[in-house]
């Protein structure tokens, strides 16, 4: 049962609610349950294939480029994928990644079995398996919205984490035994295997389709939506900011665990199963904490705590030779990791409106898993002229240098703003017969401001401004009269008349309170004045755009 909310304006914000809340919604658990099946045999890939690379290379850096192959994709391609993901049927997407991982991981089984698998081919395989999961993920993640209501989304999120993390404590040491025994094309196989439980369970749901009143956005244009949003939200770039430096320092322990388990407890494959299988009881730790400790420290607090525990960790497995205390330092690394990575995620997802969410989620999966690409590299080219200890060490005071850069760029707090839909825009009946890519529009708003109030007026549309700009408007700018000074004119310009549609539709409950409080500022006997014009930047001899049929034209 939920506890009650306090409410901040009209906006309630829940209390913590039970951490296995989510698995209320029948969608949501077989969906999490059939993950369980294929985040086993992915971590069992990944074991198979970072201890293969030990066995055909001796370079320590082609080693770290295992997880670097893994990650790299979700860096490239995830904003495209979280385009795909805002524009087209979820569901479907998710199903093609899957088809493909199965492919390209029964593909890498077969060329072990016929050990033609050169380094280069192993991380070409890894890279192809890493786009599948670029293309999953935002898809996933922007579902959890559509899935559960919105108190349950923070448990949606770390259950996610927890499901991978369930697998990472057991899957690392069942693969460490798989491959000790049976080698790593039957891992791999097995991998092939591990995708038909989640493929089922997505051809068996049916998701909610919510009718589109505007005509799919374009590809190029939901990029540039995309990126548009983020660059005009400051508190989504610090969660980038911050995502991408814990990314490149805490990479660092899983890109060098095989060495460390080779080099310096000099074990084998089960040494490493077993090692990252402490990473991940570690992890699921800090799910189940995960929520008692978000209710009682604030989201920097947390962020900053869980890089200095992170950077202990990793100097405590630079130092140390004894597998269990090794296992010791790998535990609070997995609970910094899932604490950290849940709470960026889950504060993208609750500072984005469903519209643009899958673009959001995916720039911040680009800054991290990009960070996690750079890391693994700068690590392993380290390991490899500098030794492995040095590495970890090097990451560790990177990660403290990440925590005290939450002294300029804090993480903000979530859950304070209501993102859905405003709902007030009705469509202006217009005399003119516009198509929906006619324009460009150009949007005039004149208000009376008095002198005492420019001030406070001024501060306000800067916000205005950002908004604007941030949900797909251009050329936008404040004009004040010259013959009557107490007259304001802010305009703009979209690109058609769907845009236009689309741009008031984008507008949340949020924005609302700053346009509320310029026209309590407005003194004139009516509201602001709109004019809504298309633009001609030649006088052709003939209109194009005709006026409309209507009974109460001459």
């Amino acid at each position: 049962m939920r506890a009650a909310g306090m409410r901040t304006g009209d906006f309630e914000i829940p209390q913590r609610a039970s951490p296995l809340a989510p698995f209320r919604h029948a969608t949501f658990r077989a969906l999490w349950t059939a993950t369980l099946a294929s985040n086993l045999g992915g971590l069992i890939q990944a074991v198979a294939a970072g201890w293969l690379m030990t066995t055909i290379s001796n370079s320590d850096d082609m080693v770290a480029l295992v997880q670097a192959a893994t990650t790299l994709p979700v860096m490239i391609f995830s904003l495209a994928a979280g385009a795909l993901a805002d524009s087209f049927d979820r569901r479907n997407i998710m199903l093609a990644a899957q088809i493909l991982m199965m492919l390209v991981s029964a593909g890498l089984a077969i060329f072990a079995v016929a050990g033609m698998l050169t380094p280069w081919l192993l991380l070409a395989f890894t890279f192809f398996i890493g786009c599948g999961t670029a293309l999953h993920n935002p898809s996933w993640q922007a579902s959890m919205g559509d899935i559960v209501p919105r108190e349950d989304l923070p448990g949606a999120v770390t259950l996610n984490s927890m499901s991978y993390n369930l697998m990472r404590s057991v899957g690392p040491a069942v693969g460490g035994l798989i491959v000790a025994v049976a080698g790593a094309a039957f891992a791999f196989a097995l991998n092939a295997f591990s995708y038909i439980a989640l493929i089922r369970a997505l051809a068996q749901w049916k998701p909610q389709r919510t009718p589109r009143s505007l005509p799919r956005e374009a590809f190029g244009s939901a990029i540039s939506a995309g990126l548009r949003y983020i660059a005009m939200s400051p508190n989504l770039l610090k969660v980038l900011f911050r995502g991408f430096l814990f990314g490149l320092a805490a990479i660092s322990v899983l890109a060098l665990l095989p060495l460390a388990a080779r080099d310096l407890i000099e074990g084998g494959a089960l040494t490493y199963g077993i090692m990252l299988g402490c990473f991940g009881f570690g992890a699921i730790g800090g799910a189940l904490l995960n929520a008692r400790i978000r209710e009682s420290w604030r989201n920097e607090a947390i962020v900053r705590a869980t890089f200095l525990a992170f950077a202990l960790s990793a100097v405590m497995l630079a130092l140390s030779r004894d597998v269990w205390l090794s296992c010791l330092a790998l535990l609070p690394a997995g609970a910094c990791w899932v604490l950290t990575l849940s709470l960026f995620n889950v504060t993208v997802q609750l500072s984005t409106p469903r519209w643009v969410v899958g673009r959001a989620l995916a720039l911040y999966q680009t800054a991290t898993f990009g960070g996690m690409a750079a890391g693994s590299w700068l690590w392993g080219v380290i390991a490899d002229s500098y030794g492995v200890d040095r590495a970890l060490m090097a990451s560790g005071v990177v990660l403290v240098l990440g925590a005290m850069v939450g002294l300029r760029f804090a993480l903000p707090e979530f859950g304070t703003l209501n993102l859905d839909p405003l709902d007030r825009f009705n469509e202006p009946q217009l005399q003119l017969d516009l198509k929906p890519r006619s324009g460009p529009i150009m949007i005039m708003l004149d208000y009376e401001i008095a002198q005492e109030d420019i001030p406070a007026f001024l501060t306000l549309m800067a916000r205005r401004r950002r908004i604007r700009i941030r949900d797909g408007a251009r050329q936008w700018s404040l004009l004040r009269d010259l013959e009557n000074p107490r007259i304001w004119t802010e305009s703009y310009h979209v690109p058609t008349w769907v845009e236009y549609v689309r741009h008031h539709q984008r507008r949340t409950h949020a924005d609302a309170e700053v346009f509320d409080r310029i026209l309590a500022l407005h003194r004139g006997a009516q509201p602001p004045r709109v004019h809504r014009m298309i633009e001609r930047q030649t006088v052709p001899i003939r209109d194009d755009t005709p006026l409309k049929a209507h009974p109460d034209l001459p």
